[in-house]
């Protein structure tokens, strides 16, 4: 019997290395198809869009927030995957009576190599961890030398409108935020608790004033309205629409997001 814990110290107890995958987390089912897993994923959400063809060869098991729990059952998964943030506590709870439910709380790059790492161990998949591990560093190290003489700018990252909602502390999108050199104006703002915090956008400019206004391209479809609102509240910020991909999305898609920033960069 081998145990392995997870990012919230939960004892996980297993037999054999699991081979029959459920995977609530979009970007956590881009990693396990990366590593060579695609025949053990047996179920995914709704969200998981890459690759896109395992939308119509695995089983769809609801979103991020609601499952249909008996689909996943019927699957007999011998792990599910969650993570801290995508997915609710009362659904990992629920799902834990099915099979084990590995939880991931990715915050920091750091965390999210020991991610991959953790996936290579659990489900025997060592080496082609590794080299994405390694691949990863190579091109951080790479985009830290690019953007080490790029200037500083105030940001807002939006999420959501209707209401308004941006990306706090403690997320692994401010910390991509501050890879690139951009002071998010709502990193543990005062006002303001939480990952994602409600905020009163026409209050931005005593708020911290933003020189940038970054729109998400998910999970709310930001348009030209939007940006427009947003902007009458500061002083002649630029409002920039973004990949949220790149800035939310943990495991393999990293190493895409660099080449990304690099071109987000350019054009400032």
């Amino acid at each position: 019997m081998k145990q392995w814990t997870d990012a919230l110290g939960k004892v996980h107890h297993f037999e054999n290395t699991p081979k029959r995958i459920v995977s609530l987390v979009p970007s956590q089912t881009e990693l396990l198809y990366d590593l060579g897993l695609e025949d053990e994923i047996v179920g995914i959400t709704k969200f998981c869009v890459h690759p896109f063809h395992l939308k119509s060869t695995k089983t769809i098991v609801g979103g991020t927030k609601q499952v249909h729990v008996e689909k996943i059952k019927d699957l007999q998964p011998d792990i599910i995957i969650a993570n801290k943030e995508e997915n609710t506590l009362e659904m990992v709870e629920q799902l834990s009576t099915i099979c084990p439910v590995w939880v991931t709380d990715v915050v920091s790059i750091e965390d999210n190599l020991k991610m991959i790492a953790d996936f290579g161990v659990l489900f025997n998949k060592r080496t082609s961890a590794q080299k994405w591990i390694d691949k990863i560093q190579h091109a951080w190290q790479d985009f830290t030398s690019f953007v080490a003489n790029k200037p500083n700018y105030k940001v807002a990252y939006f999420i959501w409108a209707n209401p308004y909602m941006v990306a706090g502390g403690d997320t692994f999108i401010n910390t991509l935020l501050k890879l690139n050199h951009f002071e998010n104006i709502y990193d543990h703002h005062p006002k303001y608790e939480g990952r994602y915090p409600e905020i009163v956008f026409q209050k931005m400019r005593i708020q911290g004033d933003p020189e940038l206004i970054l729109l998400s391209s998910e999970p709310f479809p930001f348009k030209d309205e939007h940006a427009f609102e947003l902007g009458r509240h500061t002083h002649h910020a630029k409002t920039i629409f973004v990949d949220g991909e790149y800035f939310s999305w943990y495991g393999t898609r990293l190493l895409k997001a660099f080449d990304y920033f690099k071109r987000l960069h350019n054009k400032l």
